[in-house]
């Protein structure tokens, strides 16, 4: 019995792997395209994939799968005569894809659907059938769960009596035994949790430690099992106080997430479970580590290369925050090589898999030539069925269902071969970590030669920073006591509400007030004064310096430099992580005081999704940027249909371009309708460098189909990707909040400035929030003005222009902008949102 084990009837089948599921589904599809409605071999053949979707539901937990066997299993019914023999078997896995879909959905309607059919199900098969237990069993998980939800004790009782039954009919040697004594435990102790009888809690225990005596070690099951005696062994030793309960129960959990044989969701319910229990009794326990390395490992599983991006990110939502958690742990145990290695290896996961796909092969291509090129082929092939897969919804015909089943089974044999490949590059003597996390001495490799890189975890039990530096063995680990979670959490809503009533966007293209201006603003609506206080983005900032920035600046040894003397900024890139990713660092400081203080006088500031992210694109600079592409291409849409107008887009581009004209930079200039998105692709791949002025959509759910707004359609993130532009190296993106992202996965970096980053650009200019049409003007002609400066006096045949110097050139473009304005709310809106990303 697979995934929540007391599903029994969607459990007949034994559980297979995800590839023959796939193709079993796939075959069934066909069959039914293949069968006449008046054959009378169609309600086996509607049931045998109402029952193969189910399967996959337990799996992979698409909802659409359990809406669709709902509708097939109805139809099979009202084609079955009551006298049928498989009629008990179709009405329970109908009461169960019922079930299922209660578990999600929450509809009182679902639960007594599934009672209804579990109950007839029963009454129509004879006392001694094989499969009555089975039946039984499910009817007593119905009734569960409906004393759970309405808190109905007679629908308790009826449950333990049911399942008691279902126990007394199935012989001891039995293969449902076990999965039947499980839910007889749960029965037990839901009417434990409502009556608080001991007894109930000891007899749940004593049948969990029966079925997992009768379960093999193989067993897929073993996790759900472990899992469950372990939380009523914690439960036991919370309310009686025995440590053996407390020390069982973690070896219970332990061996569930350790097993080789469970589903990776399954496995890693356990290991959050034996972290959980481990930090709240045992926090100083060097276990812990072992159950985090453990726990993040399961992590990387779920989110496996078999599924889609949005999948993968769909996987992630719930546990995305638990490589932070780790880091905390670890700091707590003076471990921070565990901290460093566990924020690289649990953070931004479909990014890196991204990047894993194009991870440049020259040492293996040196090894073996052809090997080297199977990896290159099938990361391509890979990288496209994972962006460019559809999604299946209610009113697909069956053949568009095949079609899309055809495109899964093709993706996952991709996976399969995937990992079959890598096992064999990793078999050669010097690939063994080809592809795997960076361990801590190789991720201090490749730093930048100068600056510094600050990773800050924010938990709720502490938060720390660690400062990386070239040149240096060891990583500076500088604690920050005065901020916490909960400060975090304050300073976002400080700022949100203050965006909101400024009438800015947010993030994700969603307005939070006011109505769209057409007076030539760039998504950007009039303040609506007496909201809120004029200074709230102030003392966000100046929270953040006093309690983040001014610690880790004198941790470092930083001190203010005069620019005007001559002095040169060091450079910092922040990696920040949790609800501080949406806060900006960059821009942290007093500004109302008789002499500010700001991050701005100790340095430049850029930030990085993950270190690997910004290592790889310190390596890639050991190349420099191609003559032939060297140049900028810009487009201005200031009139997308659809879209509000955003005019002083062209002016912001034709200023730019005149300035690389008289630069003698090579550049090119494509406005509005005259671009098409396979004429801005070709131009991308032209020229190294792009400014994009225009408006963009954000898309949470699946990253890759975010995109730019054209005149002549929409170019997302998956086309660029897929394009691999092997020269990109600067994107300007003047377009609203294309650097903010999802809350939800708040460590993924969710957002259009990262996805640039993964399409292979080395360095991105973006915005937090809003920005304005004479602003972004000012911002872009002044940032590419510092760039020109510095290639003067250099014969034009020599001219290359590359952006290695664009987070100065930021720098210094937000200051000239700054100094223009006052330090009030709105002006620190003004210039904040510019950010610099990468190298």
């Amino acid at each position: 019995m697979g995934g929540v084990c007391y599903d029994v009837p969607c459990s007949i089948i034994l559980p297979c792997a995800n590839e023959y599921r796939e193709i079993l589904i796939l075959a069934r599809r066909k069959a039914l395209k293949a069968t006449p409605n008046d054959h009378p071999n169609l309600p086996l053949v509607l049931n045998n994939l109402g029952h193969s979707l189910l399967v996959r539901f337990e799996g992979a937990g698409d909802l659409s799968d359990v809406s669709e066997a709902i509708t097939a299993l109805r139809k099979v019914i009202s084609l079955t005569p009551d006298d049928h023999p498989s009629l008990p078997i179709i009405l329970g896995n109908l009461g169960s894809a019922h079930v299922f879909r209660f578990d999600r959905m929450k509809n009182p309607k679902d639960i007594t659907e599934a009672i209804s059919a579990h109950q007839k199900a029963v009454e129509l098969t004879p006392h001694g059938h094989s499969t009555l237990s089975e039946l039984l069993s499910t009817l007593g998980c119905s009734f569960t769960r409906l004393c759970e939800s309405t808190g109905d004790r007679s629908a308790g009782a009826k449950a333990i009596s049911t399942q008691q039954r279902a126990v007394e009919l199935t012989p001891e040697g039995d293969r449902v035994l076990p999965a039947i004594l499980n839910n007889l435990a749960i029965a037990f102790k839901h009417r434990f949790d409502h009556a608080g009888d001991p007894s109930d809690l000891n007899e749940a225990i004593r049948c969990l430690e029966r079925s997992i005596k009768l379960l093999p070690d193989s067993h897929a099951d073993l996790p759900c099992h472990t899992r469950n005696l372990g939380r009523y062994l914690h439960l036991r030793f919370v309310s009686g106080g025995d440590v053996k309960d407390l020390d069982v129960s973690i070896q219970q959990f332990r061996l569930g997430a350790t097993c080789r044989f469970g589903t990776p969701w399954e496995m890693l319910l356990d290991a959050v479970k034996w972290v959980q229990v481990l930090r709240q009794n045992y926090p100083e326990s060097t276990e812990i580590l072992h159950a985090y390395d453990t726990a993040l490992g399961l992590v990387a599983l779920r989110v496996g290369l078999e599924h889609t991006v949005r999948g993968r990110y769909s996987q992630l939502e719930g546990v995305s925050g638990m490589a932070t958690e780790a880091a905390a742990t670890a700091f707590a145990l003076n471990r921070v090589d565990k901290a460093l290695e566990w924020l690289e290896q649990g953070r931004c996961l479909v990014w890196n898999q991204l990047n894993s796909l194009r991870t440049p092969l020259d040492e293996l291509r040196t090894h073996d030539r052809d090997l080297a090129q199977r990896v290159a082929d099938l990361s391509r092939k890979l990288e496209s069925a994972g962006s460019t897969r559809g999604s299946s919804h209610l009113g697909m015909s069956p053949s568009e269902k095949a079609s899309l089943e055809d495109e899964a089974n093709a993706h996952l044999k991709l996976a399969r071969e995937w990992g079959g490949l890598l096992d064999t590059v990793r078999a050669i003597p010097g690939f063994e970590t080809f592809l795997k996390p960076a361990l801590f001495t190789n991720i201090l490799h490749r730093l930048p030669k100068s600056g510094y890189i600050v990773i800050i975890n924010v938990d709720g039990r502490r938060c720390d920073a660690i400062a990386l530096q070239a040149g240096f063995n060891e990583p500076l680990h500088i604690p920050l006591p005065e901020f916490t979670l909960h400060k975090a959490n304050k300073y976002r809503n400080n700022l949100r509400v203050q965006l909101k009533s400024a009438g800015l966007r947010c993030r994700g293209g969603e307005e939070l007030g006011g109505t769209e201006c057409d007076d030539g603003r760039r998504a950007i609506r009039p303040a609506d004064k007496g909201r809120t206080s004029d200074e709230t983005v102030y003392g966000v900032l100046r929270g953040l310096w006093v309690e983040v920035v001014k610690p880790i600046l004198d941790a470092l040894g930083l001190s203010r430099v005069e620019t005007s003397l001559g002095g040169t900024l060091p450079r910092i890139w922040w990696c920040p992580t949790g609800v501080l990713s949406f806060l900006p660092i960059h821009a942290a400081g007093m500004y109302k005081e008789s002499e500010s203080e700001t991050v701005l006088d100790y340095a430049v500031s850029s930030y990085t999704p993950t270190l690997a992210a910004l290592t790889n694109r310190v390596k890639d600079q050991v190349q420099p940027v191609n003559r032939n592409v060297s140049g900028l291409f810009l487009t201005s849409q200031p009139d997308a249909p659809g879209a509000t107008s955003i005019p002083g887009t062209t002016k912001e581009v034709r200023s730019i371009y005149s300035g690389a004209e008289q630069s003698g930079v090579r550049v090119l200039k494509v406005e509005g309708s005259a671009l098409s998105v396979d004429e801005c692709l070709k131009h991308m791949e032209e020229f190294s460098s792009v400014h994009f002025a225009c408006h963009a959509y954000q898309n949470a759910a699946d990253p890759l189909q975010s995109r730019f707004i054209l005149h002549n359609g929409s170019l997302d993130l998956a086309t660029i990707v897929r394009s691999n532009l092997k020269n990109a190296d600067l994107a300007f993106l003047s377009a609203c909040q294309t650097s903010t992202g999802e809350e939800k996965l708040s460590d993924e970096a969710v957002h259009l400035a990262a996805g640039m980053l993964a399409a292979g650009y080395r360095r991105v200019v973006a915005t937090m929030w809003s920005i304005g049409d004479q602003h972004a003007q000012q911002v872009g002609s002044d940032l590419y003005q510092y760039l020109w400066s510095r290639e003067e006096g250099r014969c034009a045949c020599d001219r290359i222009f590359d952006g290695s110097l664009s987070a100065y050139a930021l720098h210094y473009a937000t200051q000239q902008l700054r100094h223009r304005l006052d330090n009030s709310d709105s002006s620190l809106l003004t210039w904040v949102p510019f950010v610099h990303i990468g190298y």
